[in-house]
């Protein structure tokens, strides 16, 4: 460490702190105002008691916070943010409850649409086989010669199950020959 630095160290290690005294004297003031009070612990069977009171009722009567406070002999205003204090922990710990038992609904659900939009995409590869099957059955059918079959003026969209006209864009038949198509699937023996 330079000479410098170390002797900067020193000079304000001796300086006066102006919060230092506030603080001291507003902490006497507090002694003074309470008649010297420290906060006590509660024993273990204090505890106890006041915890089985709380299973009873979480709510606190003024006349049972009274009964309460002689048992254990504490001062009623000890028993009553006693009181409060553990109703806020029981929320609180409620609270991580519901939030743990969301997050375990929120996660199957993030599985399940997984697993759903996996089985769109296995729905929407079978069915562009089976336009592409269709192209193939149309093809030979003309003879090699799309013709009038697959014109653009002809065309109707197929709107699937879903009903959205993004999806319907994947396939487009002519209304003639799509029956035509499903007779020959239905009857294809000619019978």
């Amino acid at each position: 460490m330079s000479e410098a630095s170390l002797l900067a160290s020193q000079l304000w290690s001796q300086m006066p702190r102006v919060g230092d005294t506030r603080t001291r004297r507003r902490r006497l003031r507090r002694r003074k105002v309470k008649g010297d009070a420290k906060k006590r612990r509660l024993s273990d069977e204090q505890v106890r008691f006041l915890e089985m009171s709380f299973r009873d009722e979480r709510k606190l009567a003024s006349g049972r916070k009274a009964h309460i406070a002689a048992e254990l002999g504490l001062d009623g205003k000890q028993v009553a943010v006693w009181f409060q204090n553990r109703r806020a922990r029981h929320k609180n710990k409620q609270l991580e409850e519901a939030y743990l038992k969301l997050k375990l609904e929120h996660e199957g659900v993030v599985v399940e649409k997984c697993h759903l939009e996996n089985e769109v995409l296995r729905l929407k590869e079978k069915l562009l086989e089976a336009e592409e099957e269709i192209r193939k059955l149309s093809w030979s059918v003309n003879g090699g010669n799309l013709g009038s079959s697959f014109s653009a003026v002809s065309q109707q969209p197929i709107h699937g199950e879903f009903g959205t006209e993004a999806e319907a864009e994947l396939a487009y038949l002519d209304e003639y020959d799509f029956y035509n198509y499903t007779m020959e699937w239905t009857n294809p023996y000619g019978i």
